[in-house]
């Protein structure tokens, strides 16, 4: 990598990947020159998708040559480090997302000093979307449309016909 070539890390679960996720990523290709998308593989989660089927997902929520999809396990902060990228970004919905993600800033920041934290607001319109609101919408059979991109719509309907 250039030693001009700003990167950010934005991880995540992203079961499944949302319109928040699109806009965080979207805000990203704004401030950076390459984004990598850490689709973060965590044992105390029983994700509803699995790593391929959410690596897909996010192929299809941007498709843009500067953003790279990655599955990792471990710390954010050592993602960081192995990616040498300048940051890792989170996007915050409201007060509940910024005090989460500074108790694991803070709790990172002690693993690693250098580490710099990027929080980005979500857009007013997207406020209430979040992965857990699709699968809800997924359990109870009601539409997922102000979620989800048209493309995960569509992927997540071949993937529940054919369970």
């Amino acid at each position: 990598m250039a030693k001009d070539v700003k990167k950010c890390i934005f991880a995540g679960t992203f079961d499944p990947p949302t319109l928040g996720h699109k806009a965080v990523i979207e805000q990203c290709l704004t401030l950076f020159d390459e984004v990598v998308v850490a689709l973060m593989v965590n044992p105390s989660k029983t994700p509803c998708f699995t790593v391929e089927q959410r690596k897909e997902m996010l192929a299809l929520t941007v498709n843009d040559p500067r953003v790279f999809v990655v599955t990792a396990e471990g710390t954010v902060t050592d993602l960081v480090v192995r990616e040498q990228a300048c940051c890792y970004v989170r996007g915050i919905r409201n007060g509940t997302d910024l005090d989460y993600e500074n108790a694991n800033f803070y709790a990172s920041k002690k693993l690693s000093e250098d580490l710099l934290a990027v929080y980005l607001p979500c857009p007013q319109h997207l406020l209430h979307v979040s992965s857990s609101m699709v699968r809800n919408s997924l359990k109870f059979g009601t539409p997922i449309d102000e979620y989800v991109t048209k493309e995960v719509k569509e992927y997540i309907e071949k993937v529940l016909k054919s369970k």
